[in-house]
C-alpha cells in the first residue's frame, strides 16, 4: 500500500510542470525565438500588466514615428521638420485622429506620405492585434498570453476581468476567429473602397499613378477613420459628389463599428447558411453588443444629421451654398465624419455656435469599441441611458435583448465618462492659458483630440504654439490608449477583497 501511494504521489507531482506549462499556452522557460517572441520581450521590459503594455508599445511607436519624420528626406522642402510638428503628426497618425499642424498634401515628400500611411494603418488595426497578427502568421501558433493581450485590445474591461463578457461573443476562444476576421475585412474593405474612390480621381482628373496612390490613401484614411487627405483641396471638389461622398462615409461607418461587431455579424451570416444547407440546427445569433452598436450609432447618425441640417441650412458659409438637394447629403456626412472620420466637405470653422456645441457631443460619443474610432464610445452611452431609464421604471436589473446587464458594467461607463470629460477638461484649461483662441474653438479642438476625431474648429495650425501642441498630442494619446487601460495603468494590480463592508446610503440629488 505503501509503494502504491509513493508511486501514485510520484506521478502526480511529475505531472505538474507540464500542466502549468500548458496553462502558459505552451511557452517554456526559455524565451520564445523569432517573431513569436517579439511579444515576450516587449512584455519583459515593459511589465506583465496588459495597459502597461499597450501605453508603452504606443510611446515607442511615437517615438519611432517621429524620428522618421523629422529626417530632411521626409519633407517636401528638403529641411528638417521641427520637434513639436513632427510629433503632432506621428501622435494623429498612430491615434488616428486627423488632426494636423501641417499642410499635408504639402509638407510631406513620398517617404513622409508612406511614414504616415503605415502610421495610420498600424494604429487603425490597432497596435497589440497586428503585433499578434504578425506573430501568428510567423509561427501558425497562438499561445494564451498572446490571446489574453488581444482579448484586452479588444475589450479593455478584460483589465480586472469582470464577469458579462460573453454579451458581444468575444472569448478567448474566439481571438484566432477575430484575428481571421481583423485581416480579411481590412484587405477586402480597403480594397473596395479604393476600387470606388480610384475612378473618381482620374474623373477629376488625376493622372493614373496619383490617383492609384492617393486613391489607396484615401480608403486606409477613410475605414481607419483617421482622416488625412493627401488632395490639395481636400474633398471640397467632391462635395456635391454622391459616389465619392457615400463611398468614403461608409468606409467611415464600417471601420467605427469595431471589428468585435463585424466579427459577430460574419460569424452570425454564416450560421444562417449553414442552416439553410442542413448543416447545423444553431440559429445565426447577433450578440447584444453588436445590436446595441448598430442601433445607437444609427440613432446618433440620424438625430446629428438632422440637428445640423436645422442649425446649417441657411448658413451661406456652409451648407447654404449647395444645392438644396445636396444639404441632406452634407448633413449626413458631416454627422458620421462627427462621430470619429475628420472628412469634411465644408469649413468646419465656419459653423455656428450652436452646430459646434452638437458636434461637440457627437464626438465626445465617438464609435464602437474596439473600433478604429475614438470618443467614450456608443455602447457606454447606451448602458447609462438603460440604467436612467431602469432606475425611473424602479427596475432592478438592466435588460435590453432580453439580456440583463451586470452593474459592473455600469460602473464602468460610469468611470469612462468620468476620464474622458477630466482629460477634456484638463487639456481645456492648459490650452486657454497657453493661448488667446476662444473657449468655444479649443474645447471643439481639445474634445476631437480626445476623441481621434480630426475635425478642427481653426485651432490646429502652424501658429499654434508647441506646448500647446504637446497637449493636444498627449491628449490624443490618452484618447486612442483608453480611458479603463489608462485608469488601470495608474491604479496598477487589480485587488480582490475577501471581505464587503458595511453598506450606508448618501443622499443623491
Amino acid at each position: 500500500m505503501s509503494s502504491w501511494l509513493t508511486s501514485l504521489t510520484r506521478r502526480a507531482s511529475s505531472r505538474i510542470p507540464r500542466r502549468s506549462r500548458s496553462v502558459s499556452g505552451g511557452a517554456s522557460t526559455s524565451a520564445p525565438r523569432g517573431l513569436r517572441g517579439v511579444l515576450f520581450k516587449v512584455q519583459s521590459v515593459l511589465g506583465g500588466q496588459a495597459s502597461t503594455l499597450t501605453i508603452g508599445t504606443f510611446l515607442i511607436l511615437t517615438v519611432i514615428t517621429t524620428t522618421l519624420l523629422m529626417l530632411p528626406v521626409a519633407a517636401a522642402s528638403g529641411e528638417a521638420t521641427n520637434l513639436a510638428d513632427a510629433m503632432f503628426t506621428a501622435v494623429s497618425a498612430i491615434c488616428v485622429t486627423g488632426l494636423t499642424t501641417v499642410d499635408m498634401a504639402t509638407h510631406w515628400s513620398p517617404f513622409g506620405h508612406t511614414v504616415v500611411f503605415l502610421a495610420m494603418q498600424i494604429g487603425g488595426i490597432g497596435v497589440m492585434t497586428l503585433a499578434t497578427l504578425l506573430a501568428v502568421i510567423a509561427s501558425k501558433r497562438l499561445g494564451l498570453s498572446a490571446r489574453k493581450m488581444i482579448a484586452v485590445d479588444v475589450d479593455p474591461s478584460r483589465l480586472h476581468e469582470r464577469e458579462g463578457l460573453d454579451g458581444h461573443g468575444m472569448r478567448l476562444g474566439d481571438v484566432k476567429g477575430l484575428l481571421r476576421t481583423v485581416l480579411i475585412s481590412v484587405i477586402a474593405i480597403e480594397a473596395a473602397l479604393a476600387a470606388i474612390i480610384i475612378p473618381r480621381l482620374l474623373i477629376a482628373g488625376l493622372d493614373p499613378v496619383d490617383a492609384l496612390w492617393q486613391g489607396g490613401y484615401l480608403a486606409v484614411s477613410a475605414f481607419t477613420n483617421t482622416g488625412f487627405v493627401p488632395l490639395v483641396d481636400g474633398l471640397s471638389p467632391f462635395a456635391n459628389d454622391p459616389v465619392m461622398v457615400f463611398t468614403i462615409g461608409i468606409g467611415v461607418f464600417l471601420g467605427s463599428l469595431g471589428f468585435p461587431v463585424i466579427y459577430a455579424l460574419a460569424r452570425a451570416i454564416k450560421t444562417s447558411r449553414r442552416r439553410r444547407r442542413g448543416l447545423t440546427l444553431s440559429h445565426g445569433r447577433v450578440g447584444m453588443h453588436a445590436k446595441l452598436t448598430l442601433a445607437t450609432t444609427t440613432i446618433l447618425l440620424v438625430v446629428g444629421a438632422l440637428a445640423i441640417a436645422a442649425l446649417e441650412w441657411g448658413n451661406e458659409k456652409t451648407l447654404g451654398t449647395q444645392d438644396v438637394a445636396y444639404r441632406p447629403m452634407t448633413a449626413l456626412f458631416t454627422s458620421m465624419m462627427s462621430r470619429s472620420g475628420g472628412f469634411n466637405t465644408v469649413d468646419t470653422s465656419e459653423f455656428g455656435g450652436a452646430t459646434l456645441l452638437v458636434l461637440d457631443m457627437l464626438m465626445f460619443v465617438g464609435g464602437g469599441s474596439a473600433s478604429t474610432a475614438g470618443g467614450i464610445k456608443v455602447t457606454t452611452l447606451a448602458i447609462l441611458f438603460l440604467a436612467a431609464f431602469a432606475e425611473a421604471r424602479g427596475d432592478q436589473d438592466i435588460v435590453v435583448y432580453e439580456r440583463r446587464i451586470p452593474s459592473d458594467t455600469v460602473r464602468l461607463a460610469v468611470s469612462v465618462v468620468l476620464w474622458g470629460a477630466s482629460i477634456v477638461v484638463f487639456a481645456t484649461i492648459a490650452i486657454l492659458t497657453i493661448t488667446d483662441e476662444p473657449l468655444e474653438k479649443i474645447l471643439f479642438d481639445v474634445i476631437s483630440a480626445f476623441a481621434t476625431c480630426g475635425l478642427s474648429a481653426g485651432l490646429t495650425s502652424s501658429e499654434l504654439p508647441d506646448a500647446a501642441k504637446y497637449v493636444l498630442a498627449a491628449t490624443m494619446l490618452l484618447g486612442r490608449v483608453g480611458t479603463v487601460t489608462l485608469a488601470t495603468a495608474l491604479s496598477g494590480t487589480h485587488r480582490q477583497t475577501v471581505y464587503r463592508r458595511a453598506k450606508e446610503r448618501p443622499i443623491v440629488g
